[in-house]
């Protein structure tokens, strides 16, 4: 099997799992002896690490291209995942269309417990985009030839730069001090409780695993990682809490239920699925980091929200993961919280006061005929 050069992040640490135990570079399971991460202790941002590069048979011949197909569009070959492309497409918005303006007015009246946890809530944000965008520029890419998911893989990209780019604004916005303010940027580095679910994701990025195993990762970092902090945030904007923080979530949290629908279509693809134990192994293992984020180390009871019912909410998001995957539940939970339907739910604002989350920009996946020109319309 070829080698080859993947680029380390400063200071990356080998992960733990949920009993403790270390993966190395190859994503093998073992107790954390023998680092071989070179650079894994204040190596500069280009230091190397060497992993075993996929062979090319690892991925499955639907995802390859011959190059008169790879660089023209048209046809579409793939119109499902076409489809999915136009959709975010439609979909797209930027960080200057959140108001943050009474932001600052509600982060006054909030408690040092609440800004505490939002400070740390947005800190994992504002590197995790990145981390999302160094796999789909280094790896995913790179994998999968088809160019409908080139188009999506591209868009998505640039919706993640508007993603850090609001968590950063977010920031900037509240925080006044400029060592705290240093601190949230570098959480990655210096906040351990961001470090663990960074390392998380980073051991996806720079692994040999097969290509459908760093898809199910992925999907997990995407519909799991986030599910927690985003439920949290949903439950200030219950309480008519900072509506600027709150308006970016829908906005973002739509985007990323957008990118794990979509690597749920790509693993529905392959013509050979992953058994089931391995998909629940690293199901479970993103549940287990994702409770020591929001249940333990930074812990909801800090905005009043249920510890019990958080760790179930989790649960019942990763089980609705393991189905679009194609599996079995593992934890069979309700959703504790049916507020969270709203996600779901068509926003009721006036279009022309506020854009709601679940706007779309007009023409581009709609009929053609709501766009055609009338004088018997109703206005």
């Amino acid at each position: 099997m070829a080698s080859k050069k993947v680029a380390a992040p400063l200071g990356v640490a080998l992960p733990h799992s949920a009993d403790g135990a270390a993966y190395d570079a190859e994503g093998a399971h073992h107790k954390p002896t023998a680092m071989d991460v070179e650079g894994a202790s204040g190596a500069p941002p280009s230091a190397l690490v060497t992993v075993a590069a996929a062979a090319d048979s690892d991925i499955p011949a639907i995802f390859r291209a011959e190059a008169a197909e790879r660089y023209t569009l048209f046809p579409i070959r793939h119109p499902r995942i076409w489809e999915m492309y136009k959709k975010h497409e439609a979909s797209f918005w930027t960080a200057e269309e959140v108001d943050l303006s009474h932001d600052l007015e509600h982060w006054a009246r909030l408690s040092d417990a609440e800004r505490h946890f939002i400070k740390h809530v947005l800190a994992f944000f504002a590197s995790s985009d990145g981390i999302v965008l160094e796999n789909l520029l280094s790896r995913f890419s790179a994998d999968v030839q088809l160019p409908e998911a080139r188009c999506f893989y591209a868009f998505q990209g640039a919706m993640e730069n508007v993603h850090s780019e609001t968590y950063s604004l977010l920031i900037d916005t509240y925080i006044k001090d400029a060592a705290e303010k240093d601190l949230l940027f570098h959480a990655i580095e210096r906040i351990p409780a961001v470090k663990d679910k960074a390392d998380w994701a980073l051991r996806w990025v720079g692994s040999s695993a097969a290509f459908a195993e760093r898809l199910v990762a992925f999907a997990a970092v995407e519909g799991i990682f986030f599910s927690g902090s985003f439920c949290a945030i949903f439950w200030l904007k219950k309480r008519g809490l900072m509506p600027g923080l709150t308006f970016s979530n829908e906005l973002i949290s739509r985007d990323e239920g957008l990118h794990c629908d979509f690597a749920c279509l790509l693993y529905s693809m392959l013509p050979e699925r992953l058994p089931a134990e391995r998909v629940e192994a690293i199901i479970r293992d993103a549940v287990a980091a994702e409770k020591v984020f929001v249940c333990d180390a930074l812990s909801v009871q800090l905005i009043g929200m249920n510890v019990t019912m958080m760790s179930a909410y989790i649960e019942f998001v990763a089980d609705r993961l393991l189905q679009a995957l194609g599996y079995d539940k593992v934890w069979g939970t309700a959703n504790p919280f049916d507020w969270m339907e709203m996600i779901s739910m068509q926003g009721k604002t006036n279009f022309f006061e506020k854009r709601v989350g679940e706007y779309q920009k007009a023409g581009v996946t709609g009929d053609k005929g709501d766009n055609v020109f009338t004088l018997d319309a109703d206005f």
